[in-house]
């Protein structure tokens, strides 16, 4: 059992929880993920590790409520417990030797991308942050970004705060202004990030993606989590949980991923809306 030591909200549907497993917290980087369980007869899934407090023993998740099992975890309070808290899993993202860095997040993504941005930020290097959401209720994490960036650039796509547009806007003029990144590294929604590598392309500048397909075990058996790339002109089948959750934005097929990704939702909505109604029930 894993003891919620922290909860805080951070926006309608984003949630941070800080959780006790000082294991996890004494090896997780950067990049990294771990699978959790609710209770005892909940599903796995995964939640990228958006901190670590090696002293408190203490792991950060950040988390949107989207489906079943995310609605049950919002209802958890600190001082409650989760069954299943298993991590590190997943390989780092790469970081060294890296000078200059651009950081896109989109939307909950950002919350992958913090840990990045801030370790980069520590050994020194060069950091610029684009951030990106729909609204300005709906921005997360502005003041941890900004302790971590030398420049941060925050869209909304109707205007409500910062810039107007999408992280592609401020990207795009960066980059035909003659300015050079070592890598781009880019976390969020898939059609995001497939029009982040887009925009990088004409200049040759290294992207990475941070990927999030369907996964259950994390560990390889299962092939949930499979991905294709094109790799030197042949198809090539990676794994996100065990080869991943990085990989080279130019080789990933973004338009399979985004089919498969969508394959459950109708019944993870369903799912969702029998957990709400199951929640409201217990409520009246």
């Amino acid at each position: 059992m894993y003891k919620i030591v922290d909860k805080k909200v951070l926006n309608p549907t984003v949630i941070q929880l800080q959780i006790e497993a000082p294991l996890v917290a004494k090896k997780a980087q950067p990049g990294q993920f771990i699978i959790l369980r609710v209770d005892e007869d909940g599903e796995r899934i995964p939640l990228t590790v958006a901190g670590t407090d090696t002293a408190a023993g203490t792991v950060k998740i950040i988390f949107q409520v989207v489906g079943a099992t995310t609605e049950k975890l919002r209802h958890k309070e600190a001082g409650d417990y989760l069954r299943d808290f298993v991590g590190p899993l997943g390989v780092p993202t790469h970081l060294s030797g890296l000078k200059k860095v651009c950081i896109i997040g989109g939307g909950v993504g950002c919350a992958i991308a913090m840990p990045i941005a801030q370790r980069l930020h520590e050994m020194g290097v060069d950091v610029t942050s684009i951030i990106g959401f729909r609204n300005r209720d709906l921005l997360i994490l502005e003041e941890e970004f900004t302790a971590a960036s030398n420049r941060l650039i925050i869209m909304t796509d109707d205007g409500s705060y910062g810039r107007h547009g999408n992280v592609t806007v401020p990207l795009g003029e960066m980059l035909s202004a003659g300015e050079q990144f070592d890598m781009i590294i880019t976390i969020g929604p898939l059609i995001m990030m497939k029009f982040v590598v887009a925009t990088a392309k004409p200049y040759g500048t290294p992207v990475t993606v941070s990927m999030n397909p369907i996964m259950i075990d994390g560990t390889g058996m299962c092939g949930g989590c499979r991905l294709t790339l094109n790799v030197d002109g042949k198809p090539v089948t990676k794994f996100a949980c065990v080869d991943g959750p990085d990989f080279n934005g130019y080789e990933v097929d973004f338009d399979e991923a985004m089919s498969r990704g969508r394959m459950y939702a109708d019944f993870e909505r369903h799912a969702y809306e029998k957990s709400c109604n199951l929640f409201n029930k217990e409520v009246q």
